[in-house]
């Protein structure tokens, strides 16, 4: 298919559905959905001569035809979402299956007063003008296709508000369910986050395939911090062997604020993470931690952007990819120290552990510095097992395939450990401990 003619398909459905949306929801989202297909319209799927895209092609989504699945699979089991997810049964959270919310799945009870925890669909029909000031503010939605088509399709997610010095002790959860059909769907989840002042959350999304069916998830998070807030932002992805996701996180940090970031792809046919922070107060931070994992023919691309533009900022950054059978990691990553970010800390680091001879990694670690007074340093290593810690360990008795285990989750737990959520680290333990033991 041709990018013309893939693009078109989108703009159809787009126009399809006009009267009805129009009919629906209020006026300032159906502009803003507007805005979101002109942007597609004009920007096109990214190709390799796009320099953020330039190890990756979209062909398998945009060679495709999909259909806005409706949510309709509710013949599931709820203790498969939510083990599959790595939930607790006590968990506040939000279930939504293929894009639309399941109250069924859901839990939102204890809450502290004044935290909300709602579906983004529920907020509309309740003509919230909460939403129309923020919805669509923080998204670079004019310059990044996927975030372009999920705004042009924005239907359902979750919206997360946290007032002033309000600590959220418990992690909420927010689960992204795909069950493909006879015919192959694509969702467009949206969430939005915002914490106020001086508050705390934890906040874990996290993305699964119920199915071996092929699907298309497209989902885009605002997060925005409030002066010194402190946030725990959790992606975990293990979308079903066929299932195709653009994943995007746009963060925006005014003074003091303190985001902790970590992203965890376990599975899925194609899979690209797109993170863009912009420190936008003096002395605020961020720590992006990532794990991924390749096997099969695998495709993970990680993008990163990380803009110190205030002073006295600092960002710390590791991403380890860990890459078997034939599958494709891409590391790319860049900050930017604006001329006025002067005392910026900022420091990169990507490292990568190949497992077979066939798998590959593309790593380009970048740094773009306009201030002179700053302490900025970035890296990348591609490697094999350490070949002196394998015999190590076969002189200890150790079959060749337990040593190689022994030491892909010691790569791997460098990541891990820094979870600090206590039930989710060790459920992730366990998930890399099987894996690692696979024949």
């Amino acid at each position: 298919m041709l990018a013309t003619e893939s693009k078109e398909q989108y703009l159809t459905a787009f126009n399809q559905s006009r009267s009805t949306r129009s009919a629906s929801g209020p006026s300032w989202l159906e502009e803003l959905r507007e805005a979101g297909i002109a942007s597609f319209e004009a920007l096109g799927f990214p190709s390799h001569k796009n320099e953020a895209w330039k190890f990756t092609s979209v062909e398998p989504i945009s060679s495709q035809s999909f259909v806005h699945a409706n949510g309709a699979a509710r013949s599931l089991d709820a203790n498969e979402i939510l083990s599959r997810s790595f939930v607790d049964a006590e968990s506040c959270r939000l279930v939504f299956i293929n894009g639309v919310y399941a109250p069924e799945f859901s839990r939102t009870q204890d809450l502290p007063a004044g935290v909300r925890v709602q579906s983004l669909a529920k907020m509309v029909r309740q003509n919230d003008d909460f939403l129309s000031a923020h919805l669509g503010r923080y998204a670079r939605y004019q310059h990044e296709a996927f975030a372009a088509l999920n705004t042009a399709f924005v239907e359902d997610g979750a919206v997360i508000v946290v007032p002033e010095r309000c600590r959220l002790t418990q992690p909420v959860y927010l689960v992204f369910a795909s069950v493909a059909g006879e015919r192959q769907v694509m969702s467009h989840p949206r969430i939005l986050i915002l914490l106020g002042a001086a508050s705390e959350a934890k906040i874990v999304e996290s993305y699964i395939g119920l199915n071996s069916g092929t699907y298309f998830c497209n989902a885009l998070t605002e997060l925005m911090g409030g002066r010194d807030a402190l946030i725990e932002h959790y992606r975990l992805q293990q979308e079903g062997d066929a299932g195709l996701h653009v994943g995007t996180l746009e963060a925006e940090l005014e003074r003091g604020c303190q985001l902790t970031a970590h992203g965890v792809t376990l599975s899925g046919s194609l899979v690209r993470n797109n993170v863009h922070v912009v420190l936008d107060g003096e002395g605020a931070a961020c720590v992006l931690n990532g794990l991924y994992l390749g096997d099969k023919r695998q495709h993970i691309d990680n993008y990163t952007e990380i803009e110190h533009a205030k002073p006295r900022a600092s960002s710390l950054e590791l991403y380890k990819g860990i890459l078997d059978g034939s599958s494709h990691g891409v590391f790319n990553g860049k900050i930017i120290v604006h001329k006025d970010a002067q005392k910026s800390d900022a420091r990169q680091t990507n490292k990568n552990l190949l497992l077979s001879a066939n798998a590959a990694v593309n790593t380009k670690p970048q740094l773009e510095i306009y201030a002179d007074d700053v302490k900025c340093s970035h890296g990348s290593t591609i490697g094999q097992l350490d070949a002196d810690a394998l015999f190590y360990l076969r002189t200890r008795g150790l079959g060749l395939e337990e040593a190689r285990s022994i030491l892909s989750f010691a790569f791997a737990s460098d990541v891990v450990a820094r979870i600090k959520i206590d039930s989710l680290r060790q459920r992730l333990d366990d998930y890399l401990v099987a894996r690692f033991r696979k024949p």
